[in-house]
């Protein structure tokens, strides 16, 4: 199999991959369909269906929809310009959807929880359809978020497995298992960070992944600068309020003094983890790692060469 390190490691939005990244991901998706659709959308509506409806408010999966239907993705999310957004949403019923123009949209009414049984391909599911002038459906297409921000429609979802088979022909190092990973290891004499870098070379100059990555690392290391000033209590209804800052003000004041204990490095990086957490949940832009691990953004393992820690190492 091959994933790039650009979909591992891919820049999106708190509090979850699956649950705000993947439905706004999904809202961009349905925007392109409609600019390269023949027919004049008036109106849009989305039902969200399985988890994404009954974890949706905690998750802000609603607002990353309707942000997602307004132009907004991930990669390049601005919180400021996505906050008037909202609000002008709120106020007016209307989407300026980029490329397509206004749209009628209610959250109040064009959002639908549906908290009947999940759609059938994933639990992770959304419908999002597009309305003539008279409300009747003119274009509609069903997504599911299957996790770490990959989004598949439902015809997508069942040619995974041709997808799968094609994607091995596709690269030098293809494999299934570690076991089969290792065994090329061992038969070119390359690290397993040299056949992955052989392998992204196929899609990528090698300037163009150094340039990636470089931006993942600084998209990282601002999210844990933002998280270790941040103050306040963290929306999603269950009044948490943030420690990262408390933390970080309590080890810089550590700093030159003899009792210093020999495990502050490990409160460092808690701190670092807590930061990028906490931003996460206040649905912040992050770079998350894959679904298994998504809340442990630590940077120094997204790179495939040689790095150093250097924005927040602490002194001493």
């Amino acid at each position: 199999m091959f994933l790039s390190v650009f979909d591992m490691f891919k820049v999106g939005i708190g509090p979850s991959s699956s649950h705000t990244m993947g439905p706004m991901v999904a809202a961009a998706r349905f925007l392109a369909l409609l600019r390269a659709s023949p027919f004049r959308p008036q109106g849009l509506k989305a039902s969200l269906h399985g988890s994404l409806a009954f974890t949706g408010v905690g998750h802000a999966t609603d607002r990353a929809t309707i942000l997602g239907l307004a132009g907004f993705e991930p990669a390049t999310y601005d919180a400021e310009k996505a906050e008037t957004a909202i609000a002008a949403i709120r106020a007016t019923a209307i989407i300026e959807a980029p490329g397509i123009g206004p749209l009628r949209f209610d959250p109040g009414s064009d959002l639908l929880f549906d908290y009947g049984p999940a759609l059938p391909g994933h639990a992770n599911g959304l419908i999002l359809k597009a309305t003539d002038a008279q409300g009747d459906v003119i274009l509609e297409e069903t997504y599911y978020s299957i996790g770490g921000g990959f989004v598949l429609t439902a015809d997508e979802l069942a040619e995974t497995g041709a997808a799968k088979t094609k994607s091995r022909a596709d690269v030098p190092y293809p494999f299934e298992t570690a076991a089969e990973m290792l065994e090329m290891a061992k038969a070119s004499g390359l690290s397993i960070a040299a056949m992955k870098r052989a392998n992204e070379l196929t899609a990528r100059t090698g300037a163009e992944i150094d340039a990636g990555m470089a931006r993942l690392w600084q998209v990282m290391t601002d999210c844990i600068s933002r998280g270790m000033t941040g103050t306040g209590i963290l929306p999603g209804g269950l009044k948490v309020r943030r420690r990262a800052k408390g933390i970080h003000d309590a080890l810089i004041a550590e700093r030159g003094l003899n009792m210093t204990a020999p495990h502050v490095i490990n409160d460092w990086m808690s701190l670092y983890a807590m930061a990028v957490n906490e931003e996460n949940a206040a649905g912040a832009r992050s770079s998350p790692h894959p679904p298994t691990a998504r809340q442990a953004c630590f940077p120094q393992s997204c790179a495939t060469t040689s790095t150093t820690f250097p924005a927040h190492r602490p002194a001493g």
